[in-house]
C-alpha cells in the first residue's frame, strides 16, 4: 500500500475539505455581482435576459457535470496505486472529451438554443438581449467542460487548494471585467458575456499551469494508454452511471418546485428563499463529500480497504459536525436570513412556517452526501445508481401521499425523506458493493 494512502487521519481530511468549503461559497457571491451590476442600468429586460441566457446555459453544461465525479473517482484510483501514467492518462481523456463536448455544443448552438426559447417562452426583447449573451458565452463551452475534468483530477490528488486559488482568481477576474464593461465601458448585457467568457477561457489556462505536473515525465506513455479499451469503458460505465444518478435527482428537485407551484404564489416564493438554505447547506458540506472521493478512491486504488473504511468514518464524523453547526445557525439566524432574502412580509411570514424543516435539513441530508462521495471515490457508480433509482421510487409515493395530508408541509416532508432514503439505500449497498 502506498503511503499516501495509508496515513488517513483528521487533519488529512480537514485540509482537503477546508479549501473546498471556502471556494463554494464563492459560487453564490459571483450570481449576486452579476445581478447588481446589470442591475445598475435600470432596466429589467437586460436583467431578465442575463438570467435566462445563464440557467439556459448552466442547463447544457450540467448535462456534462458528469465529467468531475469520474475524473476524480479514476484518478484518485490511479494516485492510490501510484501508476503515474495512468493518473495523467484519466486527465488526458477527460481533458478530449471535455473539449469535444464544448465544441460540439458551439456547433450545435443555433437548434440548441431554438429548443431552449421554445421551452422558456420570453418577451422579443429579453429573448434578443438573451441571444446576444448566449452568442458570446457559448465559446466558452471547452472551457467550462474541460474545467470540470481538471478540478476533478486535482480533487482526487488532494490539491483543493488550487481548486480554491482557481475559483477565486477566475471568479475575482469575472466580477472585476464586469464592472469594467457594465460600469465602465457601458456595453450592458454584452459585457457581462464577455466578462464572464474571458474569465471562463483564463480559469482554463490556470488550471492547466495548476496541473501541469500531469504533463511531465510521463506525459508520453499516458498519452500512449489514452485510447485503451479497458480504462475508456471504466470512464464510459462511470459517467453513464453518474449521469443517470444526477438525471433522477434534478427530476426530484425539478418535481418539488413544480409541486410547490400549487400552493399559491407566496408559498412558491417562500419555498425559492428556503431553498437557498438547502443550497448553502449542500454548498458547505461538499468538502467534506470531495475529501471522502480523494480518501476512498486512493485507498481502493491501493488496496487498502481498511483505510477506506476508515476515511468514510472520518468523513462522516465531520460532515455531521458541520451539518450540526448549520442547523444550529440556522435555527437562530433563520428568521433573520429570511429577512436579508426578501421585503415582502407574506412571503417572510410563510417562510418562517416551514423554516423548522431547513433546521432539520443538514443533519438528514448529510449523510447521503458523504455517502455519494464515497461511492465515487470507490467507483461503485453502478451501485449508486441503483440507490438512487429506489430512492426516487419511493419519495415519489410519499410526495402521492403526503401532499393530501399536510400540503406544503408534506412537500417539504418528501423532500426530507428523498434524502434519508438516500443515505439508507447507499449505506444498505455498500457491504456488497465493496465485496
Amino acid at each position: 500500500m502506498s503511503r499516501a494512502a495509508a496515513e488517513i487521519s483528521h487533519k488529512r481530511l480537514l485540509r482537503i475539505a477546508f479549501p473546498i468549503v471556502i471556494a463554494n461559497a464563492t459560487v453564490p457571491l459571483l450570481g449576486a455581482v452579476d445581478v447588481a451590476v446589470i442591475g445598475q442600468i435600470g432596466q429589467a429586460a437586460p436583467l431578465g435576459a442575463v438570467g435566462l441566457g445563464a440557467v439556459i446555459l448552466t442547463t447544457l453544461y450540467w448535462i456534462f457535470g458528469f465529467l468531475r465525479m469520474s475524473t476524480s473517482g479514476l484518478a484518485a484510483q490511479a494516485h492510490g496505486a501510484g501508476d503515474l501514467a495512468e493518473r495523467t492518462a484519466v486527465l488526458l481523456r477527460a481533458l478530449l472529451i471535455g473539449g469535444a463536448a464544448g465544441l460540439a455544443l458551439i456547433l450545435l448552438q443555433a437548434p440548441l438554443f431554438w429548443a431552449a426559447f421554445q421551452v422558456a417562452s420570453a418577451s422579443d426583447t429579453v429573448e434578443g438581449y438573451a441571444r446576444s449573451y448566449l452568442a458570446i458565452r457559448i465559446w466558452g463551452a471547452p472551457a467550462t467542460i474541460m474545467l470540470y475534468a481538471l478540478s476533478g483530477w486535482l480533487i482526487a490528488l488532494e490539491r483543493t487548494r488550487a481548486v480554491l486559488v482557481l475559483q477565486l482568481v477566475q471568479n475575482g477576474l469575472n466580477v472585476a471585467l464586469n464592472l469594467w464593461f457594465v460600469l465602465g465601458l457601458h456595453w450592458g448585457v454584452a459585457g457581462v458575456a464577455t466578462a464572464t467568457l474571458i474569465a471562463e477561457w483564463a480559469g482554463l489556462a490556470l488550471a492547466l499551469w495548476l496541473a501541469r505536473d500531469g504533463f511531465g515525465a510521463v506525459l508520453a506513455q499516458a498519452w500512449g494508454r489514452v485510447f485503451h479499451a479497458a480504462p475508456l469503458r471504466a470512464m464510459f460505465h462511470a459517467s453513464r452511471d453518474i449521469m443517470g444518478r444526477s438525471v433522477l435527482l434534478q427530476i426530484s428537485f425539478t418535481s418539488f418546485v413544480f409541486l410547490g407551484a400549487r400552493f399559491g404564489d407566496v408559498t412558491l416564493a417562500a419555498n425559492h428563499v428556503l431553498m437557498q438554505f438547502l443550497e448553502l447547506t449542500a454548498y458547505a458540506l461538499d468538502g467534506f463529500a470531495f475529501a471522502a472521493e480523494a480518501l476512498v478512491g486512493q485507498a481502493v486504488g491501493a488496496q487498502g480497504w481498511a483505510q477506506a473504511r476508515r476515511a468514510k468514518v472520518i468523513a462522516m464524523q465531520w460532515g455531521f459536525a458541520g451539518a450540526a453547526a448549520m442547523a444550529l445557525v440556522f435555527a437562530l439566524f433563520g428568521g433573520q436570513i429570511i429577512g436579508l432574502m426578501t421585503t415582502a412580509q407574506d412571503v417572510q411570514a410563510e417562510a418562517w412556517r416551514y423554516l423548522p424543516w431547513l433546521v432539520a435539513a443538514p443533519l438528514l441530508g448529510v449523510a447521503s452526501w458523504i455517502l455519494d462521495g464515497v461511492f465515487i471515490g470507490a467507483l461503485l457508480t453502478g451501485a449508486m445508481l441503483r440507490a438512487m433509482g429506489i430512492a426516487v421510487a419511493l419519495y415519489a409515493l410519499a410526495l402521492v401521499v403526503l401532499i393530501p395530508l399536510a400540503g406544503n408541509h408534506g412537500l417539504w416532508a418528501a423532500l426530507m425523506l428523498l434524502n434519508v432514503l438516500r443515505a439508507l439505500t447507499l449505506w444498505r449497498a455498500l457491504p456488497a458493493a465493496l465485496r
